[in-house]
């Protein structure tokens, strides 16, 4: 389901590393500010796991508090593009999408393909859009590992790496994907995962969707964040509920699965980055430890990388970041101003 605010890119016979190929690749994409006449401003945000391409221009953008005009990803200075993540449900290709064998979505039986596809997608829209050499690739969560992915498979095509709750190696593996995948078994309609049109079926897709984002909204610190800013719990408790139904009534159950199982063993090598890089991690995030930050960090300097390591002191967990960025801001602001 491409938002209102996308557009989109195409790209005929996008060959996978899998061995796979698909017909047709399709990007869902936003942009923010002006590409200059050498094309030299522009930074790539790299979304999470469930998110979108919307990152910003109103207060629905997942990456508000830090994207636009005088804010640390100044929009009057960069030409920010966001893409949705190549299996995603917000316009790009991905399970949702129509398998052209079948007239029908490929549900299951979208191509398997790994994080080293998702960077490539990325990379033709980047060249399509005229850019040669980005300012900087900034990711958060998923996206974060994405950032030290690029930073490693194109070490020329950045000046600036910012891995935001990320990781520079994925530790999922395929019990994690049988596990998330068996929650979907019992649900009404669920026909193997070709479910599409039984959605809306009492104890279907959409009821365990829903239950799936509320349990996640309050894993990630949102709960935390709403306890400490609305004193009426079931004002707290209707957001969470209709944020999550928002949620699932959009994303695919497929692409919860293909997109995890992309990042099995996927790993960036620090021997490979070149580019400046800025290493953030929240305190309290129970998603992505704090005690990876100075290790990786460390890693990295061994390889001869300017990299550095930013703890962020909030309250509100794996979404601290997005939620406490005025905490944060200026050190983002400063890294990217300090960057050529």
């Amino acid at each position: 389901m491409i938002l209102k605010t996308s557009t989109t890119f195409t790209h005929a016979n996008f060959k996978l590393s899998t061995g796979k190929t698909l017909p047709t690749l399709t990007l869902a994409y936003e942009t923010w500010g002006i590409l200059n006449t050498k094309g030299s401003n522009a930074i790539l945000l790299c979304h999470g796991y469930t998110n979108h391409p919307h990152a910003g221009g109103d207060t629905n953008g997942w990456a508000h508090n830090l994207l636009g005009p005088g804010k640390a990803i100044d929009t009057d200075q960069y030409f920010v593009v966001c893409s949705n993540m190549l299996g995603s449900a917000f316009g790009s290709s991905g399970p949702s999408s129509f398998n052209p064998e079948t007239g029908k979505p490929y549900g299951p039986d979208f191509p398997k393909y790994n994080t080293v596809d998702m960077i490539a997608a990325q990379r033709l829209l980047v060249d399509d859009l005229g850019i040669n050499q980005l300012k900087a690739v900034i990711g958060y969560s998923y996206g974060g590992h994405l950032a030290f992915l690029w930073g490693a498979t194109y070490p020329n095509r950045m000046r600036a790496l910012v891995p935001i709750a990320g990781v520079i190696e994925r530790q999922t593996s395929n019990k994690d994907i049988v596990r998330l995948r068996s929650q979907f078994e019992d649900c009404a309609g669920w026909n193997g995962g070709h479910y599409y049109g039984n959605e809306e079926l009492p104890g279907g897709v959409r009821d365990k969707m829903l239950a799936i984002r509320i349990e996640t909204l309050m894993n990630y610190g949102f709960g935390t964040f709403l306890s400490e800013t609305i004193e009426n719990l079931a004002e707290r408790t209707r957001i969470i509920h209709d944020r999550a139904e928002n949620w699932a009534t959009q994303f695919d159950a497929n692409a919860l699965a293909i997109i995890y199982e992309a990042g099995i063993a996927s790993k960036a090598d620090a021997g490979a980055i070149k580019a400046p890089l800025l290493n953030v991690l929240a305190n309290s995030d129970n998603v992505v430890n704090i005690g990876l930050g100075k290790p990786t960090v460390a890693l990295l300097n061994s390889h001869g990388v300017n990299a550095t390591f930013h703890e962020i002191d909030t309250r509100y967990g794996h979404t601290g970041p997005m939620l406490d960025a005025v905490k944060w801001a200026n050190t983002l602001s400063k890294f990217l101003a300090s960057t050529p």
